[in-house]
Order: C-alpha cells, then sequence, then structure tokens
C-alpha cells in the first residue's frame, strides 16, 4: 500500500524521503519524535483540509514557490509546483517530507537507496533548502 512506504525521489528542494508515515521516517532517519516533519501538499484544497491561512497571508501562500509556511498551529506545510514532484504527491494527495539523510547528518546515495522502500529515478543533485516562514494571524517572521 503506498500509504506505508518511503519514497526516495527528487522533491522541489532536493533528494529526499516522502511517506505518509511519519513513524518510518523517525526511525530510519534516527531522528527525535518531537520534531514535526515537513507536510507537502499537492493543491490549496489539500492544505484546506489540515489548516486554516490567515487572510493577511492568502496571497503569499498561493504565489510561493520552494517554500516552507509553518502555520499559526505549528505545524509546517509546503505547497508543491514542481511537475516531476507532483506526480507522486497527486496519488497520495499530501506527504510528509525530509531529507535524505541520518539527522543532521550528509547525504550518502547508499543510505538513502537501502533505507526507500521504493527508488524513484533520475536523481539529480540536492538543490538548495526550501525558505521557511512563520506565519502568525498578522505577522510574518523568515526562519530561514
Amino acid at each position: 500500500m503506498l500509504k506505508e512506504k518511503v519514497f526516495l525521489t527528487q522533491t522541489d528542494t532536493t533528494i529526499g524521503f516522502v511517506s505518509q508515515n511519519a513513524d518510518r521516517l523517525t526511525e530510519i532517519k534516527k531522528r527525535p519524535p518531537s520534531k514535526h516533519y515537513i507536510k507537502a501538499v499537492n493543491s490549496l484544497k489539500t492544505l484546506k483540509m489540515f489548516t486554516r491561512i490567515p487572510d493577511v497571508h492568502k496571497k503569499r501562500v498561493r504565489r510561493s514557490k520552494k517554500t516552507t509556511f509553518i502555520m499559526p498551529n505549528s505545524y509546517s506545510y509546503r505547497l508543491i509546483r514542481d511537475r516531476q514532484h507532483l506526480l507522486l504527491l497527486n496519488r497520495l494527495g499530501w506527504a510528509y517530507t525530509t531529507s535524505a539523510n541520518l539527522s543532521g547528518e550528509v547525504y550518502d546515495e547508499t543510505f538513502a537507496r537501502e533505507a526507500a522502500d521504493v527508488v524513484i529515478s533520475p536523481l539529480h543533485s540536492t538543490g538548495e533548502a526550501s525558505r521557511i516562514y512563520k506565519l502568525n494571524n498578522h505577522t510574518l517572521k523568515r526562519i530561514r
């Protein structure tokens, strides 16, 4: 079943793990379970199922590219526009996404291929990380 699998794929920003199972990602990355993952969504309609976007930020979120938003509920979301990444996300609807490495380590392709259930080719070189903004009802703060 797709919901339990961990995919290694080229995301919109870097090579990463994509799955709907956060526990599997935590186990693979050896990451503290208290840290949240970015939830990648395929459309604004899907995003609205999880959270409410403050009115003053709706235009910013709608037009964003390669940008992660931490919403007032303290969960992170990224609206995906990249065609290749959308092929997988349209099948899943949404997924947790994270870099394909051990927590705090650099990318190692052999580790990533062994840890993933499904490898989706081609895998390009890693790019720059997404920008991260924390949204509140009236303010915006750049985190990265």
